[in-house]
């Protein structure tokens, strides 16, 4: 597909993908709406700027790989996935209901594209450092981005393939944890505190990029320095705001797995559209 090189459009772009995930959750009557949101711009820069993909043909052999280990999200890759002509923009509305492709959580074998069943946290890590490994056995040049939430972190599988993928210096895997802080029980250094969590994964060996998940030029300038670290797999901590730009969510752990009425989806759409309109005036 064509690459959307200009930030500006890439902002309007992961704006536009806010809209369409508000108006699937609310539609679905179910789902969860502040991960999902507040990662917008990270799967805007994956799918329209630093990943090799081809929608017109899935099972290309020199295509990158994306994990998407916790699966709730998904209405994000959903909404990415539809704008970057994977399927219709008019079957987001489907979300979650009976005889959907666009299960609550991925299924692989219902959707062209995506490359792992999700819904089990903590085990999307082992499928990519797999791929990965397979990859380089392979001799070849694809990249795998598997993307986490920091809750999921807390289990012990994660950290084994963490160390697998270190061991074998799996430079083509590129690990996001999406840092917002929050999981289902509340904020995460409540539940179960990862902080120091850059001096964790330098201890595991490997390369730390930290930067502002919903910061467009910080984005790309981080996914394109991991792409060429060399000898190590690569960890990009990504600080973002859950349920960014929609007022009434942003950083509430309460709308961690709540979807908003049609009253609350009208006052989200409104704000995007306003966020919309500053983007195109370049403010």
């Amino acid at each position: 597909m064509q690459k959307i090189t200009e930030i500006k459009e890439l902002k309007l772009m992961a704006n536009t993908i806010r809209k369409d995930i508000v108006k699937m959750l609310e539609e679905a009557k179910s789902g969860h709406s502040a991960g999902s949101i507040g990662m917008a711009d990270i799967f805007t820069a994956l799918y329209f700027n630093i990943m090799k993909h081809n929608p017109e043909n899935i099972k290309w052999k020199e295509r990158d790989i994306l994990i998407l280990s916790h699966g709730h999200v998904c209405p994000v890759r959903y909404a990415a996935m539809a704008r970057a002509g994977y399927f219709p923009v008019e079957e987001l509305k489907t979300l979650r209901k009976l005889g959907t492709r666009l299960q609550g959580h991925p299924h692989n074998l219902d959707l062209p594209g995506i490359e792992n069943t999700a819904g089990p946290l903590g085990q999307g890590i082992s499928v990519a450092a797999g791929m990965a490994y397979a990859t380089k056995m392979d001799k070849k040049e694809n990249k795998v981005f598997c993307l986490m939430g920091d809750g999921e972190i807390n289990e012990g599988q994660p950290w084994e393939a963490f160390m697998f993928a270190a061991k074998h210096k799996l430079d083509n895997l590129i690990v996001l944890i999406d840092r917002n802080y929050i999981q289902i029980d509340g904020n995460t250094e409540d539940i179960m505190p990862l902080n120091p969590l850059d001096k964790k994964f330098e201890a595991f060996n490997f390369e730390v990029i930290e930067l502002n998940g919903n910061n467009m030029e910080e984005l790309i300038s981080g996914f394109e320095k991991a792409k060429e670290v060399k000898g190590k797999p690569v960890v990009i901590i990504a600080n973002t705001v859950p349920g960014k730009d929609v007022s009434f969510m942003e950083g509430k752990s309460g709308w961690h797995g709540r979807v908003p009425n049609s009253e609350e989806k009208e006052k989200a759409l409104k704000e995007l559209n306003e966020i919309e309109k500053k983007i195109k005036e370049g403010e």
